[in-house]
């Protein structure tokens, strides 16, 4: 959507013609130039293959390992039947272990143990908040090279989770094996090594050849090394051909990357000087009574040719070129235009949920922006909430002074997708919420065979001692609802009371009329 052509300027036609011919005049001299850039493809994917696969691989270990660590404060026979079941499904995990004051006590392989983790693993640093290591084998498979890995716990003294992990480098050794230029890859980390070219544990300084890539991974002390043949020449017989079309194509590619580059934000300024925004309100209901309390206002977008655009995509879109203040600044604008109509709907009091995203929330505008706001909504009668996505990145010191100046100004914080993100818990002790809204993942899961009941049960533990009012989204059966019901969660929202409704719609939604099932 955003990258298709815009209308044609002389800057970037003009620009795009230099840039054929200058490819076109050097294809005599470029003529190895398309399989050494063929070969630069192949390794850059095969690269990104491997990292993407890792990262994703050991992203989905720490998710597991999050929801390990409080049970680091229990005893191992209240926790070793659930650590066992951790162990069994997560993908190539030997063994998972807790640790606290420095000492194993619960082991997903055998139970209780009373062994001090330095003794097991002295190349281990448990002061590191992730700190990895490569053994030959472990006492269940000693043959078996296999990665152990440690997650420190914050709240535990010289406590966490202690892992260790099969290696299977079998698909990428069959994968390398079918490209000639390819000749295989290792894994370093610290002073060992692993390598499609031995199977066993080597040395990093046995690593003589110099790899064609390397790259190490996001927050894991671990290095990938891809290695590769020299770079061939068979298509120095189709260098003329090259030439004859290298100056069409590079053409074409300039006047594409010059259009992205000079109009990237111009269909978002477009789309709100052409009124394509528009908003959608989603009621939220009390739990105990299904009283609509409040709504959740969301942004939609209909282009004229592309149709509805999906949120995710318009608003991250927006982050990416610095225009999330404007956008946000209509959406401000849309409510003004609704508020006196939202008004005889909704009571007093009631309150009115708005995205913000840290872009806005960190710019130098922000305060003003609020003010304008609050002032040209109706006097003392809507709430505003501002919520934030957990996923979302704050600056902990700027954002602490600005959640202070915004309660001091009577406007209240929620935190949103509760449970998505990296750094629940840490939002948690380091901010001052209102409200914690749980991730529909959680609702969806209420009645299934998983953890994650017992995890929300805790979600929403913590919340009562923090004293947060909790919001569960997408609640869609009449069994969820009962569940959040009984247990305490304060106000619901989802398709079950109502999908989102523009505001034509939601004048003749019947707020009081009980859901389906009830």
């Amino acid at each position: 959507m955003f990258s298709r052509y815009f209308s044609t300027s002389r800057k970037m036609l003009t620009g795009s013609i230099i840039a054929g011919l200058l490819v076109a005049l050097l294809c005599g001299a470029l003529q190895f130039f398309t399989s050494y850039h063929q070969r630069q493809e192949k390794l850059d994917t095969l690269m990104l293959d491997l990292r993407v696969y890792m990262n994703n691989y050991f992203g989905e270990l720490k998710k597991t390992i999050d929801t390990l660590q409080p049970l680091t404060l229990s005893h191992c026979r209240d926790v070793s039947s659930e650590l066992t079941s951790r162990a069994a499904f997560s993908i190539n995990v030997r063994a998972f272990l807790l640790v606290r004051d420095g000492i194993v006590f619960c082991s997903s392989a055998t139970g209780e143990m009373n062994a001090p983790l330095t003794d097991l693993m002295p190349e281990l640093d448990l002061e590191k908040n992730v700190d990895m290591a490569l053994l030959p084998g472990t006492p269940m498979l000693p043959k078996k090279p296999a990665i152990v890995i440690w997650y420190r716990n914050p709240l535990v003294n010289n406590g966490g989770v202690f892992t260790s992990i099969n290696i299977n480098l079998t698909p990428y050794l069959l994968y390398t094996s079918r490209q000639d230029d390819f000749a295989g890859i290792a894994l370093v980390v610290g002073n060992n090594a692993l390598s499609t070219g031995s199977d066993h544990l080597l040395k990093a300084s046995e690593l003589t050849e110099h790899p064609a890539r390397t790259t190490k991974l996001d927050n894991i002390p671990l290095t990938i090394n891809l290695y590769a043949e020299s770079w061939k020449a068979e298509s120095l017989l189709f260098a003329l051909l090259f030439g004859m079309i290298s100056g069409i194509a590079a053409g074409t590619l300039s006047y594409y990357i010059l259009t992205v580059r000079l109009n990237p934000g111009r269909e978002i300024l477009t789309a709100i000087k052409r009124d394509q925004f528009y908003v959608v309100y989603q009621p939220v209901v009390d739990a105990k009574e299904l009283k609509m309390r409040g709504v959740e206002v969301l942004m939609r977008w209909r282009h004229p040719s592309a149709g509805e655009i999906p949120p995710d995509a318009f608003i991250n879109f927006a982050e990416a070129q610095k225009l999330i203040v404007p956008l946000t600044l209509h959406l401000f604008d849309l409510i003004i235009r609704d508020a006196a109509v939202l008004k005889t709907l909704l009571p007093p009091g009631a309150k009115l949920g708005i995205n913000i995203a840290p872009g806005h929330l960190h710019a130098e505008s922000f305060k003003d922006d609020m003010r304008k706001f609050a002032a040209s909504l109706p006097p003392d009668h809507f709430q505003v909430v501002l919520e934030i996505t957990e996923r979302d990145m704050l600056n902990q010191r700027e954002a602490n002074k600005l959640f202070d100046w915004l309660h001091l100004e009577g406007f209240e914080v929620a935190i949103d997708d509760f449970g998505t993100g990296h750094s629940a818990l840490i939002y948690l002790e380091r901010f001052t919420m209102d409200y914690l809204k749980i991730d529909r993942g959680f609702v969806n899961a209420i009645g299934t065979e998983t953890v994650t009941s017992p995890v929300l049960d805790a979600v929403l533990t913590l919340a009562r001692r923090l004293n947060m009012s909790t919001v569960a989204e997408g609640v869609e059966t009449p069994e969820q609802a009962a569940w959040l019901r009984e247990h305490g969660v304060n106000f619901l929202q989802g398709y079950w009371i109502s999908r989102p409704m523009p505001l034509a719609q939601f004048i003749k939604w019947q707020p009081d009329t009980p859901p389906a099932g009830e």
